[in-house]
């Protein structure tokens, strides 16, 4: 029997995520989602993260993420 222990919490998009091991950075986060490649923003605790800051940006148990993908139309 395995159990799953809570080592981060982080709200995105509103909903409660949790996961068993440390996410470091947004970049990470991304990556984890299979978001890396696309058109994102992102907020974090109410300020925008430039892409270019992705890889620098920690993140902490009960950070509020907000991710918005781009959709292209016409």
């Amino acid at each position: 029997m395995s159990t799953f222990i809570i080592v981060m919490q982080l709200i995105i998009n509103g909903n409660l995520r949790n996961f068993d091991h440390p996410i470091p950075t947004v970049y990470a986060l991304v990556t984890l989602l299979s978001l890396e490649g696309r058109r994102l923003a992102i907020e974090k605790n109410g300020a925008i993260v430039p892409r270019s800051l992705f890889t620098e940006t920690p993140l902490n148990s009960g950070d509020k993420l907000e991710i918005v993908g781009a959709v292209g139309g016409g």
